[in-house]
């Protein structure tokens, strides 16, 4: 356990605000980062226990979904489906599911089969390189969610590519933090979690504030700058997934290529920095997050204002050197303070509904 927030944080990451003094935080090395449970034990005296029992079921969720894990069902999906159909527990099928819409509706920006691609590119082993056009294509061959084929009645999957495979990489922080967040909604009414700070889920109020204001705060950072805070939102029963191009890229004859790649084209995606989703869960956050990276500002602006339950932070390189231009999409106001008069606000509009996010 941890007295307080950590002072440094990855430059894509937003971060919980103010004080944190008298806020009870647990903290645990799980998927790769830190998960950690936020809340004031004088309002909750059940807390502490109920957010140590939280993260046992994070412990559980990786050994079931990582990729990393051979004994993981999603390890042996990748190993057994492309030759017989397979039995999945229900909850992985309906992650599984949720998986598939989410591809239908971003129109494949969203593809939890994109592997092949991230190999090919050398970031699967986060040593980025620059491949032949025919290896890109030859992967892409390999990508494509329409090859998942899901049987309800009896919870089986089979894929139809036989050189398939799913990673649950770009959904599964957020997932774990929707199911952690029905465990302490028992017990605790307010409370803040986050799985490596790009993944965040609040509920209720920050009760130790003394400011009367309701949800939590949160700073999102410049992805290329960590010390450039550039805005402030508050969070209050909803979530909010990064993606950003900060921590995993390249140059190759001066151009910069990220480690977040178009699975439509194989290509990296250039157009924004990092985006910043806000919506009532966190596995639809995370999903979108990579999404919208990869959709660019205009598909973004249009997906959302197809889905009034969705807000979203784009952060862009600027029209000339050096400037960075910031768009907010479907925020209401009062919900976010600009922390950084340099950026170029570009755009932003009023959320209709669901003006609590």
């Amino acid at each position: 356990m941890t007295s307080q927030l950590p002072q440094k944080v990855a430059g894509k990451e937003p971060i919980l605000e103010g004080n944190t003094e008298f806020l009870f935080q647990a903290t645990r090395r799980i998927m790769a980062c830190d998960f950690q449970v936020t809340l004031d034990a004088e309002f909750h005296p059940a807390g502490p226990e109920t957010a140590m029992a939280a993260l046992d079921i994070v412990d559980q969720l990786e050994a079931e979904l990582s990729v990393y894990r051979e004994s993981s069902q999603v390890s042996q999906l990748n190993q057994q489906a492309a030759q017989e159909p397979m039995t999945v527990d229900s909850t992985l099928f309906q992650l599984l599911e949720q998986c598939l819409e989410l591809w239908k509706q971003t129109d494949g920006a969203f593809d939890i089969t994109s592997t092949p691609l991230s190999r090919a590119w050398g970031f699967y082993r986060r040593e980025g390189r620059m491949p032949r056009s025919e290896e890109v294509e030859h992967a892409r061959r390999s990508v494509g969610s329409q090859w998942i084929k899901l049987e309800k009645q009896n919870h089986t999957v089979h894929f139809d590519n036989p050189q398939l495979e799913i990673n649950l990489g770009s959904i599964g922080k957020g997932y774990a933090l929707d199911r952690c967040a029905a465990w302490l909604a028992a017990d605790v009414g307010d409370f803040i979690i986050h799985g490596g700070y790009s993944s965040i889920l609040a509920r209720g109020n920050r009760q130790t504030t003394g400011t009367g204001q309701d949800g939590w705060q949160i700073a999102v950072r410049h992805p290329l700058k960590p010390r450039q805070r550039l805005i402030e939102l508050t969070l209050k029963d909803c979530a909010a997934g990064t993606s950003g191009s900060a921590n995993q890229f390249f140059y190759h004859d001066g151009k910069r290529y990220s480690h977040l790649l178009d699975p439509r084209t194989g290509w990296p995606a250039e157009e924004i920095l990092s985006v910043t989703v806000l919506c009532p869960t966190a596995a639809e956050a995370d999903a979108l997050a990579t999404a919208f990276f990869v959709m660019g500002i205009e598909q973004t602006k249009s997906y959302v204002a197809e889905h009034p339950h969705l807000r979203a932070v784009l952060v862009c390189p600027g029209r000339r050197a050096g400037a960075t231009d910031l768009y907010l999409v479907g925020l209401a106001p009062g919900s976010w303070k600009l922390l950084d008069d340099s950026v170029n606000l570009i755009d932003h509009g009023t959320a209709s509904t669901d003006d609590d996010l």
